[in-house]
């Protein structure tokens, strides 16, 4: 629950700078024959034409054998062939052409007195038993065509696997060498931290003598962990930029295949490249696709992928210190490599690559606005406060939906409102304009809206209210928004305790005006229940159970459970459990009462809030603020001065 942080950063347009001498051009490798693309479809035509000039070897009208016997009794049958098989061709009278097949089953004796008495012209022949050049093309030309397509089409396969299949074990990573990296640390907007610690890296490569004199010896490889869309491959590459060598780029997943064998051939020739262009640097995104732990449960692919990491850590453990090869690596998984990975002589530095915090939002932000037109009404700082948790990624795209916001509205200029629009489309989800409320609903969301608002107000430790809204976004019917002031990276239990009667205070304000409760508290409840299990269980703030502290595990940047509890067995026992379950109901219990007395004592400034939200749709934090100043005032006699959100 601790507050997440993120980076990004710009591609500047600089000229690369000389770098070591390339290699000789290979030779081309020579052309394949001009006539070789139209053997196939000479082939293909020539059968075509054989089995055309089979089917039209006979010509002619076929007759049923009772119309041929008619035209012999009318005397039309100038002349007949009859084969040893049944088999009859001829002529009529007037040329045309004929054939038809004699019944075996029938006795035919009278046919050949009928042909003499009509003078009819009989001759006989006797099939070919198969020796004809003819029948011999029919039958081995297509079977010839059939295999020339397998041939032509394995072919064409093999090619698709990085140049046949000599290439399949060669490695695929993206070698930028002719254009160096010209992103350099300059571009990328806040991590100053990072960037210091990993600056050294860009000295061992500049000035590795340095190093040698000393006796130190450079890091051969360092690994960069942190969230999705922080920024790690884009300090990579301004490694590589300020660096000025060769960038050899690469995901985890290009040395997986379903060849065994191929993984370790891949990384034999990924390492061997960088041999040759040494000083440089390799690349590996996404390593925990190929460094995963050995020995666990897999289905399927176990031996390729544990050998390639073996293969893998062989290189990274055998190649000279003194060739100016670094590795470095980037994944959100670090708890699922392996740990002879990440031991020393292989990545001997980690790099924690957080969220950003509010300042480098800020300059996140500006970095992804240069090139659009602002509104002098954009405030950074205020948008950086606003988005707590936002990687360098999602600011991107919150620049991005600004811009398509403003272009929807026949607009070129992005301005503060058009930012605020994004913001609540990427946290709640699209405006519906058409989800129509009914009367009864629209009051009742307004009114569980204010229960939050005003508890936000009234709570000492909660975040100031900045928006409340009773229009439907994705599956929200409403949503109240809260601003921290500062960016927060410990909670007391002030706050945790102040922060669960917030979560409820939708739930207590429809108990006290309803004297029911609904099911638009579900979210708030599912939160609720996980912030006090995590008081109870993790943070050690049960007085039943005392300071004890059951952690979740890994980082909660990770996204991954306890490996215990990815099994299914927890890391207590039942009586414990049961304990937890009844500390997490004490406390939410405890906190819903507290909202619903709370709001008692403040019914007619729920009210009222509730009536200006049916009215206006949306307020700000102010009209939060002006509706308790002015009930205390009419009341209690404090001046407006005196209230606020604490």
């Amino acid at each position: 629950m601790l507050t997440r942080i993120r980076l990004s950063g710009r591609h500047a347009s600089r000229s690369a700078k000389p770098g070591p001498p390339r290699e000789p051009p290979k030779p081309p490798a020579p052309s394949a024959p001009a006539w070789r693309p139209w053997l196939f479809p000479l082939a293909a035509l020539i059968v075509f034409l054989v089995l055309l000039t089979r089917a039209q070897s006979q010509p002619g009208t076929s007759f049923p054998y009772s119309d041929f016997v008619a035209k012999v009794n009318a005397g039309v049958v100038k002349t007949v062939d009859i084969n040893d098989k049944g088999g009859v061709s001829g002529a009529l009278s007037d040329g045309t052409r004929f054939t038809t097949r004699i019944p075996t089953a029938l006795d035919t004796s009278p046919l050949e007195q009928q042909l003499r008495n009509k003078h009819v012209k009989i001759t006989a022949t006797q099939t070919s038993s198969g020796s004809g050049l003819s029948t011999l093309l029919a039958f081995l030309l297509p079977l010839l065509f059939i295999l020339a397509l397998f041939m032509w089409t394995g072919r064409k396969a093999a090619q698709t696997l990085t140049g046949g299949i000599s290439g399949i074990g060669r490695s695929r990573a993206k070698i930028i060498e002719a254009e160096r990296p010209t992103t350099r640390f300059d571009d990328v907007a806040g991590y100053e931290g990072v960037k210091q610690e990993i600056s050294e890296i860009v000295d061992f490569l500049r000035r590795p003598e340095r190093y040698a004199v000393a006796g130190a010896k450079g890091p051969r490889g360092v690994i960069m962990v942190g969230p999705p869309g922080t920024g790690k491959t884009l300090i990579a590459r301004a490694v590589a930029g300020e660096a000025e060598v060769p960038f050899l780029s690469v995901t985890g997943s290009a040395f997986v295949e379903m060849f065994v064998g191929v993984g370790a051939s891949r990384v034999r020739d990924l390492f061997g490249e960088a041999r040759k262009r040494a000083p440089s640097i390799i690349f590996i995104d996404e390593i925990d696709a190929v460094g995963s732990r050995r020995g666990g449960a897999r289905l399927g692919g176990n031996d390729e992928r544990e050998q390639t990491l073996n293969q893998l850590l062989a290189e990274m453990d055998g190649f000279d210190q003194s060739s100016g090869i670094v590795v470095l690596a980037a994944t959100n998984r670090p708890e699922s490599l392996d740990p002879a990975l990440l031991r020393p002589g292989r990545f001997d530095r980690h790099v924690t690559v957080p969220l950003p915090n509010q300042a480098e939002r800020a300059a996140i932000l500006a970095v992804h606005a240069r090139g659009k037109t602002l509104a002098p009404d954009v405030d950074w700082n205020t948008v950086a406060r606003a988005t707590p948790g936002f990687s360098g990624a999602d600011l991107a795209n919150l620049v991005n939906e600004a811009a398509i916001n403003a272009v929807r509205a026949d607009r070129v200029v992005i301005d503060a409102h058009d930012l605020d629009t994004a913001r609540d489309r990427l946290l709640l989800g699209r405006r519906e304009s058409s989800n129509a409320l009914l009367p009864e609903e629209r009051h009742a969301v307004a009114v569980h809206e204010s229960g939050h608002a005003l508890i936000a107000a009234l709570c000492e430790h909660a975040d100031p209210v900045a928006k409340v809204t009773i229009l439907p976004s994705g599956p929200a019917l409403g949503a109240t928004e809260q601003l921290p002031e500062a960016e927060r990276h410990l909670y007391t239990e002030g706050f945790l305790t102040d922060l669960l009667t917030v979560r409820l205070g939708g739930r207590a304000a429809e108990l006290v005006v309803f004297g029911e409760g609904s099911t638009g508290a579900a979210d708030d409840l599912a939160g609720a229940t996980q912030i006090a299990g995590r008081m109870v269980a993790e943070f050690g703030l049960s007085p039943a159970l005392g300071p004890i502290g059951y952690a979740a595990g890994a980082p909660h940047y990770v996204g991954s459970e306890n490996a215990e509890e990815a099994m299914g067995r927890r890391p207590y026992s039942e009586h414990t459990q049961r304990i937890v379950d009844e500390e997490t109901a004490r406390l939410v219990g405890q906190a819903e009462k507290r909202a619903v007395a709370l709001l008692r004592d403040h019914r007619a400034e729920l009210d009222t809030l509730a009536g200006l939200l049916v009215a206006r749709e949306t307020v700000d934090g102010s009209v939060v603020l002006d509706v308790l100043g002015r009930q205390r005032t009419e009341h209690d006699g404090v001046p407006p001065s005196a209230t606020g959100a604490g």
